[in-house]
């Protein structure tokens, strides 16, 4: 028998966890880690391991096709370019500290789409291979431009099969055509909540008489358009964050039942303001209280509450296929299912690609809509995407469930060549498998509810918290 090499991870409370290429996991001690290392697995080791899928007789049998198949289907394969994001205007009627797109004032020539550049935009949506497409307006404040929204919109409908479009919008002034725009049953809604009101002032709207302009139009879009179609983001400052149940209350009082908690970005103008670059341990302290608060509200809670990439990470290690979020595959190559076509016409592979090159750090642009996509230097970074054999992520059980985001890299340190540990993506991915598996491991009943409703399923198995003593 053969056994699929096994990473290793202590936890706080001194058992280890172990988990092979393919993901599958389970909790031993360090005797067990011992016989393991040392080549002199029991017979109770052996038949533990062969009935979980860690080991196979010979290549080919049954076992090692099976892990074949759990390690293959862990892996992202770029499909189809379906999803779009557009940027017609820089132009924005908020002044946002951390704003991460280096967004320009309102009334600023020179920012957005003429005709010849919004032709050029349909033409390169014409010549899209895809059946379907997602279509995202960023901005600035794409609502300014809804000339652009409804030609695209228009042209989308008769072009592909089935179509979303979604409008990153701030909701501060809404103008009725706005709204009749996003009443379209196509149409979706994105906006800011950033945790409560208070802070939601402090950060972007800075005055009373804006904030409630703000609360009207989301509490307008929730009824109008129905809580389906509408979602809000909080961007949390680390350093000053609002209470964890201040945001859960804000949410839920809204009908909302996902959060995705983001910290301050390290791009665009929030470089300048705000310490985003090391904040990894004070974020991970704020977010692992925020996932306990979650936990009690829960346990009583008419409606549970979820942080989104907590679930989304989670989904992760129980399954394979979880690709959806673009910040988290392996490998994660970019520039081919999704594009992000700026105000000035440049492709980009990501939107943080865009600032690093807005910024001056790098030129990641792949092309614009005049001359076609280019993408020899997306490639390039592309090649060395994969998280299975840098030397850091090798010995990381971890490793199946997690990604890489070499443009973050590129942002933080100038280099994609950093030992991952230092980094901030993998502190804070550590973090979050580091809590996913105490409460996969938890026996608490409160624990237990919410994690069952995380997962998607009725009750938490006790079968997905593996032990081998």
């Amino acid at each position: 028998m053969t056994v699929f090499p096994l990473r290793f991870r202590p936890s706080l409370s001194g058992d280890l966890l172990f988990a092979d290429d393919a993901g599958t996991y389970f909790k031993s001690d360090n005797d067990f880690l011992t016989r393991y290392a040392l080549g002199r697995l029991t017979a109770e080791d052996r038949s533990f391991l062969n009935r979980n899928g860690h080991a196979f007789e010979e290549v080919g049998d049954l076992a090692y096709a099976g892990f074949e198949h759990r390690f293959a289907s862990r892996l992202y394969t770029p499909g189809q370019l379906d999803y779009v994001i557009l940027v017609p205007t820089l132009r924005c009627n908020l002044a946002c500290g951390y704003c991460q797109v280096s967004r320009v004032n309102e009334n600023a020539p020179g920012f957005d789409w003429d005709e010849r550049m919004l032709d050029a935009v349909i033409r390169f949506l014409n010549g899209l291979s895809t059946r379907k497409i997602k279509i995202e307006f960023q901005g600035g404040e794409p609502t300014l431009r809804l000339d652009v929204l409804d030609r695209v919109r228009d042209f989308c409908l008769t072009k592909f099969e089935t179509c979303e479009f979604v409008v990153c919008t701030n909701l501060q002034n809404v103008s009725e055509d706005a709204w009749r725009f996003l009443e379209l049953p196509d149409v979706f809604v994105s906006t800011s909540l950033d945790g409560d009101m208070f802070t939601h002032e402090s950060q972007r709207t800075f005055s009373a008489d804006k904030t409630q302009a703000f609360s009207s139009n989301l509490h307008r879009a929730l009824e109008q358009l129905g809580s389906d179609k509408v979602s809000a983001l909080p961007t949390i400052n680390p350093h000053r964050p609002p209470p964890t149940r201040s945001v859960i209350e804000t949410y839920a009082s809204l009908g909302m039942r996902s959060i995705y908690l983001r910290p301050v970005n390290f791009q665009g103008f929030a470089r300048k303001k705000f310490d985003a670059a090391a904040a990894a341990e004070v974020w991970n302290a704020y977010h692992s209280a925020f996932i306990d608060d979650l936990i009690e509200y829960n346990w009583t809670a008419d409606l549970a509450v979820e942080e989104y990439y907590f679930v989304h990470c989670l989904r992760r290690v129980l399954r394979s296929g979880h690709n959806g979020h673009v910040d988290l595959r392996n490998p994660n190559i970019v520039g081919h299912g999704y594009i992000v076509v700026d105000y000035d016409g440049k492709f980009y592979p990501t939107d943080e690609a865009r600032m690093v090159t807005r910024v001056g750090q790098f030129d990641l642009s792949m092309g614009n809509v005049f001359d076609g996509i280019e993408r020899t230097t997306i490639d390039t970074l592309n090649s060395e995407a994969l998280n299975n054999y840098h030397p850091d992520c090798l010995h990381c059980p971890y490793q199946p469930f997690c990604g890489v985001d070499l443009i973050d890299d590129l942002s933080r340190y100038g280099r994609i060549d950093m030992p991952k540990h230092l980094t901030d993506f993998c502190q804070r991915h550590t973090h979050i498998f580091d809590k996913i598996f105490s409460l996969i491991y938890s026996d608490d009943p409160k624990v237990r509810k919410s994690m069952a409703i995380w997962a998607g399923v009725p009750h938490f198995d006790e079968a997905l918290a593996r032990w081998h003593r």
